[in-house]
Order: C-alpha cells, then structure tokens, then sequence
C-alpha cells in the first residue's frame, strides 16, 4: 500500500475514535451503558472486551459472520463482553446492537485498516466478504429501477449490485444516474450474498463513461404468434455498428436489413412463426473507439402456442418460457394469499408457486381447475411459474344424504366422504360408502381428474385402500337402473382403518 493513502485512513481512523467517544458522551442512556461504543479488534486476530451495565435484561443483536460475542444476552448488572476475530486479510468493519427495553446501544466494530483498492470481478467474487471493493464494468442488465439492482462485468467475470445509492447517499433514487446498459461504470461498495451468490450492495457511484451505442427506441417488441418484423432504432458514434444475435435464437430470428445515416441506424429483424412456446432473446449492439469497446442491448419476445399437458408430462419438461395448460384438482393450499398450492391429476402433482390474482378467485381445497403457467423450479424443485387460471369446476363438500337428495347433473361436482363398507369392482374402484346413516354407491374411484382408459383402472390396490378405509371422493350425482350413485368418482384422500 502507498504511503499516502495510509495517512488519510490513518486520520480518518482517529477521527472514527473521536467521535465515537464523544457521541457516548453525548448520547449516554439510562437502560444500558458500555465502557467503550467502539470495538478495535486486530488484523492478525484476537479479542476484545466491554463492560456492559445495564438496569435489566438485555440481547445482542449481530449479523456479522465473522464476528464472535460471548454471550448473546445478560441480565441487570454489570458484565463483561468480549468480541473475537480470526485473522483477516483486509480490514473491515461492522455494528452490534445491544438491546435493553426501549433503548439501544451501537457498538462500532473495526478489524484491521478497511483500505478501499480496485478490484476485479473475479477478485470480488473471491474475496471475504463484508470488505469493500471498487471495480470498474459495464452495465450488462438493469433489473430493478427503484433501488437499482443490475449486473456489471469486465473482463473476468460478472457480479451482481443490490442497491445503488445516489449521489448524495440516498436509496430509492437509481434513475437519478441515468445509468443505461452498455455504460462503463466505477463503483465502491461492501460484499454480501444472497442464497450464497455473492454480490455487491448499496453501492457507491464513482464514474460513469457512457457507451457509445444506445438502443433509442424499438417497434414491435411482443411479436405475435405467427412472426414478423422487429425493429431497433440505434445510435451509434463509435467505428462501425456490429449486431449480435444468440446461437439459440438463429432458428428463428434474422436481420433483414441495415440502414444508417450518420451516427442513427436502423436495424430490422424477420422472425418466424412460432409453433413452440413463449420465446424470447436479447439482442446486443456492439461498436468501439479503437481501445474501449462498448455494447447496448435490447429484448424482444415472441408469443407461443400453449402446450395441454399432463402433469406427468409437465414435470418431464424442461425448465422455460413454454406456456403448458394443465387441469387437476387442488389437494392444499399452503399460501391463501398469493395461491401456492398442490395440483393433482391423475398423472401426478405438482407444485404452483402463485396464481394471478389469487385472492380474488374464490378457490379453495377440492376444486377442479384449469391453469396456464411455465415449467420452473425452485431448489431443483419442479413447479409451476408465472400461473393464470382458466376455468374452474367448483366442488361442494357435503354428507352422502345431502348428495343423495341433490338432482343428477353431469355438471356439479360434489365431495363425500365415509368408511367403505363393501368394494364391488376393485380395479375401477367401484365400492359402497357410508357416512353412518347413509350409504351411496360409487361408481368409479379413478386416480385423478383426466383419466381414460386404463388409466382409471388400479388406484385402491396402488393405494393399499380396503374395506373400513375412511375415503374422501369427488363426482356427479347420477343413477343406474333406479340405483342412486356418486358417477365417475376421482380419488381425494383416505384414511387407513389400520
């Protein structure tokens, strides 16, 4: 490290000291008291310790990783704490809070010289984390405006910023930057993750060099099924407009023409009609000024057509933006206000993480419905993604003698649930079942909804489901020669009588 970045850090450590002892002074409460608001543990490792005094319980709150406090409570009276740290590369820094009541106390915690030097994206994602780094990338993605949340790369790697502070320090504030894809940036800020991808957080602006191409505008960004022409309005004022088209693109995404006046350019796509699912591709625009080159991107999508799936099928596909419609009844719901559930049809079950405007459907347990969503995952966890509901066929819990005193109708659905007392045709799942009082034939206990064939065939034996078992089945009110019968009745749940 060069002399002369030492002293201002030096400096600025003892004005850290300073004011830290002085804001004690000024701030010193009633609850709780320390002997020292700031903690200096050194780079090599090791400990140090506080008093705490304090006129009733309190609690240490910390997320720092690789800090170690001895003792995460204590009670009225004076005690000792002690703050440890394995040795550090860098130096860096970090704030517990001790909480006693209504009042908290903040103790500054510094290991070591926290030195700012420039980094790459690989050393970045190396290195420990809580050090600050600065790194100078190019904007490859912006994924939230609010808070400024995007992705930067250089020549080693790519990372991405959670958070961008203004230029006076403040948050929600991203647009103020004016920051684009393609622009070259420098920025300063501490190393976090998220789920163990690293990342970068709250970020400081240093520069901007903004890129010498821009994406002004685009015309026919959602192209529809059956193809057509996208086109992008571009700016460019470096040597020469170069356009990049991804290699899973080039089935069906061409550039049918060029034309340029000056540094304005004017590109157009043919695409193909689509006869999968819902596509989409970015696209990037590259030029250079001899040393520095410099991109823009722009994204377009293509509608698909809508795949109907079983849920076996659904689950063997791979993850994507093709649209699958899929029937089944609901057998839980694990979240009432944004709609995850299980999906089950006679094939298997899924997953749904969320339906569009969930709270407003009215669905609960039981009910057969109709979504259209994408093949996703979570965790390596199928499920579905994205999910907007189509139809639903409303199914009414009731007793066998208010099933038996509804009207036939092969178009209301209904729940019943009673012991088995009798199994007439084992692999269709023809049986008798009674609620005590009652007893209703079942013509048909079939695996799940959708099922043809000998698909309807052996769900009691697959299912270990005997006479006594208390068993929950959906169907039609119907009759058979004068005899009163739940019609086509697709399994539920059961209850063993072992």
């Amino acid at each position: 490290m060069k002399l002369k970045y030492l002293f201002p850090v030096f400096i600025a450590l003892i004005a850290l000291m300073t004011s830290c002892e002085d804001e004690d002074t000024m701030t010193l409460l009633k609850e709780i008291q320390v002997s020292s608001s700031y903690v200096s543990i050194p780079v090599d490792g090791g400990s140090t310790s506080i008093t705490v005094t304090a006129t009733d319980s309190w609690t240490v709150v910390s997320d720092i990783e690789w800090l170690t406090v001895s003792s995460a409570s204590g009670n009225a009276g004076e005690s000792t704490l002690t703050f440890s740290a394995q040795s550090a590369i860098d130096g860096r820094t970090g704030e517990v809070l001790i909480q006693c009541g209504d009042a908290t106390q903040r103790i500054n915690i510094i290991q070591g010289l926290a030195v700012v030097a420039p980094a790459t994206v690989a050393e970045i994602l190396a290195g420990p984390e809580s050090k600050t780094y600065q790194v100078t990338g190019v904007v490859t993605a912006i994924t939230n405006t609010t808070y400024g949340n995007w992705y930067l790369e250089d020549e080693t790697g790519s990372i991405y910023i959670y958070g961008t502070l203004d230029a006076k320090g403040g948050t929600k504030n991203f647009l103020s930057w004016g920051l684009e894809v393609g622009d070259e940036i420098t920025i300063e800020g501490p190393k976090g993750s998220y789920k163990g991808t690293p990342q970068l957080v709250n970020v400081t602006v240093l520069n901007i060099n903004k890129s010498l191409v821009k994406v002004d505008s685009v015309q026919n960004a959602q192209l529809p099924l059956e193809g057509g022409d996208f086109v992008a309005y571009v700016t460019c004022k470096g040597d020469g407009l170069s356009v990049d088209i991804p290699a899973d693109a080039e089935s069906w995404l061409s550039i049918s023409s060029i034309q340029t006046v000056g540094t304005n350019s004017v590109v157009t796509f043919k695409a193909a009609a689509n006869e999968g699912g819902d596509r989409e591709t970015t696209i990037t625009f590259s030029t250079t000024d001899g040393t520095k080159n410099y991109t823009s991107q722009t994204s377009l999508s293509q509608t698909g057509a809508i795949i109907d799936a079983s849920i076996a099928e659904f689950l063997a596909a791979e993850v994507g933006n093709t649209q699958y419609r899929l029937s089944g009844v609901i057998t839980s719901i694990t979240n009432d206000t944004y709609g995850n559930m299980y999906l089950r049809d006679f094939s298997g079950e899924t997953f749904v993480y969320g339906i569009e405007d969930f709270q407003d459907k009215g669905l609960k347990e039981g009910d057969i419905i109709t979504i259209v969503g994408k093949r996703s995952a979570y965790n390596g966890s199928p499920q579905v993604g994205g999910a907007v509901l189509e139809e639903v066929i409303p199914v009414t819990p009731v007793t066998i003698a208010e099933f038996l005193a509804k009207p036939e109708d092969s178009n209301t659905y209904y729940m019943i649930t009673g012991q088995i007392s009798e199994i007439d045709y084992a692999p269709y799942g023809n049986l008798y079942l009674n609620d005590g009082d009652t007893e209703v034939y079942v013509y048909g206990c079939y695996p799940g909804w959708g099922a043809t064939g000998d698909d309807r065939k052996g769900l009691l034996a697959a299912k270990g489901i005997e006479v006594g078992d208390t068993l929950s089945v959906i169907g039609i009110r119907t009759s058979y020669n004068g005899q009163d019968q739940l019609g086509y009745g697709i399994y539920f749940s059961h209850v063993s009588a072992q």
